[in-house]
């Protein structure tokens, strides 16, 4: 039981590091979003300390416009 409040306390520390990186690179003052930035947003969140050790992400994606 302990192990895993541990390891949750661990989980949210993670992403909120990831959640400061996302915002010092300014990815959360952009009004419009589309499919690239809120992914982008998602896995630098997601990769956590690691953006401060050289980690990047970026996501591009493409939507299908829809037939007409």
């Amino acid at each position: 039981m302990r192990g895993t409040s541990i390891f949750g306390v661990l989980v949210v520390i993670w992403l909120v590091i990831g959640a400061i990186a996302a915002g010092q690179r300014g990815y959360y003052s952009d009004e419009e979003a589309n499919c690239a930035e809120v992914g982008t947003i998602l896995v630098t969140i997601a990769a956590g300390p690691l953006n401060y050790v050289g980690a990047n992400p970026k996501v591009d994606c493409e939507l299908p416009e829809p037939s007409q």
